[in-house]
């Protein structure tokens, strides 16, 4: 790297300690500290989950919005959307259908559903959005989208008629679903899901067998989850005509993705490149001599398509050596080098509790930086 060439930081949220924004201002200032003069350049990321609107906003100079929505369980519950320029907002689920809303006894997602995310989405098109980019990830439902559909004027009946409330323990009861109250302002415009999982809805890879047990059910639950998402899926299909049994990264968010497709006509995007697309870290990476990215963890779950491995292909393709900074590394380093990257480096200089490592995070990533600027430009 020559002492010119412009830094890229791409670091994604380390949860509990930064947002992504707050990460990559942490490692830019001390990469400046070390190396005056070099132009830093800051691309918050996600992998188009959790950490998604606040991602974005940074990056496209947007601003979050405020609302007042539903809960998992149905209560009120302060979240926010992202208003991005031209028209564009971002919604993630997690904001108001997220695992983090309940206390541990009150998961189960028989008893959830999504009609916060509906809420927020209305919201969304309130104010005038042509395109919504939906982040999935950290959902405590396995309602098939059917909550949020309601939010939007679906109906779902069962067999004697009587309208159902969308939640996952409704997913067998539905005979009949009713679109003619669909929110119309959903046909004029593109709904975006960033998806990073490829399970289906149904089935042994389906959203209740995998993700059911970490949401709060047990194997009877996981059978009754799966056996009614199959059902629901054929209502569905009789509704719309769109078949999403086996729709690749529809099992994501409690199978709300392929809902999200048969109901409200949206697209399933992998969710890193949406978001990294939409951040400009292509532009950003142009003529840069070093990009930094880093996350909370650096682990096995790395190596399937999260945050930093996305950056470091992008950065690969760019040219650009790239290397990552962590709260927690715990890779090999022929590992470390499948990911994509030159180096990885733990920032946690003293042995401390996770509280204590927590709260210094910024001070720790400044410090990494600090030091990388000054290793590529000795």
């Amino acid at each position: 790297m020559t002492a010119a060439a412009p830094v890229v930081v791409a670091c994604a949220a380390f949860k509990g300690a930064l947002t992504a924004a707050q990460a990559c201002r942490a490692v830019a200032a001390g990469v400046r500290l070390a190396a005056t003069g070099v132009e830093t350049r800051a691309v918050p990321v996600a992998d188009g989950g959790e950490g998604t609107m606040d991602a974005l906003v940074a990056a496209a100079r947007g601003r979050r919005r405020p609302g007042l929505v539903h809960d998992p369980l149905g209560r009120l519950v302060d979240a926010a959307i992202g208003e991005l320029p031209n028209h564009q907002v971002v919604v993630e689920l997690a904001q108001a259908s997220g695992f983090e809303r309940l206390e541990d006894a009150e998961r189960d997602p028989e008893r959830t559903s999504t009609y916060g995310t509906g809420e927020q989405l209305r919201q969304a098109l309130d104010l005038g959005a042509t395109r919504i980019i939906l982040g999935l990830g950290g959902s405590a439902t396995n309602d098939g989208g059917m909550g949020a559909a309601r939010a939007l004027g679906a109906r779902f009946l069962d067999a004697g008629g009587n309208e159902l409330d969308g939640t996952g323990a409704d997913l067998g009861r539905v005979a009949a679903i009713d679109l003619s109250g669909l929110d119309a302002r959903l046909e004029r415009c593109t709904l975006e899901v960033a998806c990073d999982v490829t399970n289906p809805p149904v089935g042994d890879d389906g959203a209740a067998a995998v993700f059911g047990p970490q949401k709060g059910a047990d194997g009877a639950m996981v059978a009754r989850l799966d056996a009614g998402m199959s059902g629901f899926l054929d209502v569905v299909e009789r509704a719309t005509g769109r078949r999403l049994h086996a729709l690749e990264g529809g099992g994501a968010a409690g199978g709300a993705a392929a809902g999200f497709v048969g109901l409200l006509g949206a697209t399933l995007t992998p969710g890193a490149p949406l978001v990294m697309d939409a951040a400009g870290l292509s532009a950003a990476l142009d003529g840069a001599g070093l990009c930094i990215t880093g996350e909370g963890a650096l682990d096995a779950q790395s190596l399937d398509g999260k945050a930093v491995s996305h950056v470091a292909a992008y950065a690969r393709a760019a040219g650009v050596p790239c290397v990552a900074v962590t709260g927690r590394l715990d890779l090999l380093p022929g590992m470390v080098r499948r990911l994509g990257l030159a180096a990885a480096f733990p920032i946690n200089r003293t042995l401390s509790s996770l509280p204590d490592a927590l709260a210094a995070t910024e001070e720790n990533l400044a410090a990494m930086g600090a030091a990388i600027a000054g290793l590529h430009t000795a």
